[in-house]
């Protein structure tokens, strides 16, 4: 068995079981692929795909294996991370998951300072919903993600929280909630709304309190994209609810934002991270940038720990910062 063989089977699985696309991505044929997780068959002795003209899918042992693939890909970038930290500790790359209010509003001061201490580590932004970033820190296709809602994603994740924020709602100028005072759910539930993708999803504050009052949201458009949002506000589709740190004075001169800190809980942006994760030592002093309190001593014990209790104990007890 060769990891080459096990890399063609992840990858396949990765593309959504298209070995053409796995080809591509790795850079070598699709006949070699096809060859190589064959090879791989005849040795472990068992089927690994199901093969239908041109329709491929996995057998149970295959949906077992391909897992333990991924696992054993990940220990490998372990070991060559590992060994990359005693090369060139400040060289390397850094991949990060995340939100586009995150990318857009939060990250951009901290990573202007991590490129003036790190100038030849390549940075990757990573956008995407809850359970794309969920996915995509999983697999190891990033280093860990920075998450604000859709939790229940992240169940296999430790999250290690950085901050509190809460939301606002935007009309534009002259609409008739534009000189209200102290907006009510009641008065946002009457209009049609325009709102994040996983701005409703189970378990969001937005979500609990229209639940709680017994109030149905109509929501009239979704996106993943903050400046989307803004646009379609603009375009009369309905109100807004948005992140209040999404607010930019130079260019939201047009709409108003009324605070709707009283009408939802407020939401914890956390980091999450892969258990078994290997981080150079530049990615702890981003992670220490972007919250302070999550310093390496403490994120290196959290992921030393086996057990969930202890870590959620471990990062217990922090006063967050608000946004």
């Amino acid at each position: 068995m060769k990891l080459k063989q096990l890399q063609y089977l992840w990858e396949t699985y990765n593309q959504n079981l298209n070995m053409s696309e796995a080809a591509r991505v790795l850079n070598t044929t699709q006949p070699g692929i096809s060859s190589g997780i064959r090879r791989l068959e005849v040795e472990l002795g068992i089927d690994l795909l199901t093969r239908k003209g041109k329709r491929l899918g996995l057998t149970p042992a295959g949906e077992r294996i391909v897992q333990l693939a991924r696992d054993t890909l990940q220990k490998v970038d372990s070991i060559e991370r590992a060994a990359a930290e005693f090369q060139h500790e400040d060289r390397g790359s850094l991949r990060i998951a995340t939100t586009h209010t995150q990318a857009r509003y939060v990250l951009p001061e901290h990573i202007r300072n991590f490129r003036s201490s790190y100038p030849d580590v390549s940075l990757h932004i990573n956008q995407g919903t809850p359970a794309q970033l969920a996915e995509l820190t999983l697999n190891g296709d990033v280093d860990f993600a920075i998450a604000t809602e859709g939790f229940e994603h992240f169940s296999n994740l430790i999250l290690a929280p950085c901050y509190t924020w809460n939301r606002s709602i935007i009309v534009p100028k002259g609409h008739p909630l534009a000189s209200v005072d102290e907006i009510s759910l009641a008065q946002v539930a009457a209009e049609p709304l325009v709102t994040y993708v996983f701005g409703f999803a189970g378990g969001s504050s937005v979500a609990n309190a229209f639940a709680n009052a017994r109030l149905s949201a109509n929501v009239a458009f979704t996106a993943t994209d903050t400046d989307v949002i803004k646009k379609y506000v603009r375009l009369g589709v309905g109100i807004g609810i948005i992140a209040s740190m999404a607010r930019e004075p130079n260019t939201d001169e047009d709409l108003v934002f009324l605070d709707a800190s009283h009408l939802f809980e407020p939401s914890v942006t956390h980091i999450g991270l892969r258990p078994e994760v290997f981080l150079r030592s530049y990615m702890y002093d981003f992670i220490e940038s972007f919250a302070e309190h999550l310093t390496r001593p403490l994120v290196e014990q959290v992921l030393s720990s086996s057990r969930r209790h202890e870590q959620q104990l471990l990062l217990e007890g922090f006063e967050l910062p608000r946004r």
